[in-house]
């Protein structure tokens, strides 16, 4: 696992620098609520809501579209929380536009990598909780506003539930917290991306966070399929 986790690391620096997911612009959350309880987890805002459902553990955002993204994540990923802020927005907005369909794939890659181990999973789990209970945009980007660092302490299952509930989420959500539900399928996914040639970066031949494929093909630095779906604000 080590080894993996470090190849990845540099795939995704490479694509990040390369140009497929930063760019010049704002980051995709407002300000963080000043009213945080202490403890809690700042809330922070998407901007533009679209509607969510749940395919087989996967979380897709949108509905029939001319084109649909694949985004493969890890909670706990900086270069995630890179593409969140630099790039989620601009991606929501064709969202809500109907001009694309977004499929989230929570992997559990950097597990061993918070204090106590597992944050991955459990943030993992708790997104796709919040995209049964109505508040994903929401919950997505505060967990990556907020991220833990990477080797630091992870937050825990009693904030991840208070976080909820102060989005107002759903009756079920607190439940599918604490009872890991989608677990099992964020273990799974990864176990199946990690060996997937198709999602390997093109540099580096590993599989790294954020992957990203459009229309299925995976993008590579510097691909501009993504600026001419969903251009920059």
């Amino acid at each position: 696992m080590p080894m993996i986790v470090g190849i990845v690391v540099v795939a995704v620096l490479a694509v990040v620098i390369g140009g497929v997911v930063l760019t010049q612009h704002s980051a995709s959350s407002g300000p963080v609520d000043p009213a945080t309880p202490a403890g809690s987890i700042p809330i922070s805002r998407a901007g533009t809501s679209f509607a969510t459902t749940i395919d087989d553990g996967v979380v897709v955002a949108g509905r029939s579209a001319p084109h649909t993204l694949d985004v493969y994540e890890d909670a706990l990923c900086p270069a995630c929380q890179s593409f969140e802020a630099r790039g989620g927005a601009r991606i929501a907005k064709v969202v809500a536009e109907g001009k694309l369909r977004v499929r989230y794939h929570l992997v559990n890659m950097l597990d061993q990598r918070s204090e106590p181990e597992g944050y991955s999973t459990l943030a993992g789990n708790a997104m796709i909780c919040g995209a049964e209970n109505g508040i994903f945009p929401d919950l997505h980007v505060s967990l990556y506003t907020a991220q833990p660092e990477e080797g630091g302490t992870a937050y825990t299952v009693d904030q991840l539930v208070d976080l909820g509930q102060r989005l107002k989420a759903g009756p079920g959500y607190a439940d599918c917290v604490r009872s890991a539900k989608y677990a099992p399928a964020i273990t799974a996914t990864f176990a199946r991306v990690a060996k997937d040639p198709a999602l390997r970066q093109p540099k580096t031949g590993s599989f790294g966070t954020p992957t990203l494929v459009m229309d299925g093909k995976i993008l590579g630095p510097g691909d501009a399929r993504l600026d001419a779906v969903a251009p920059p604000l």
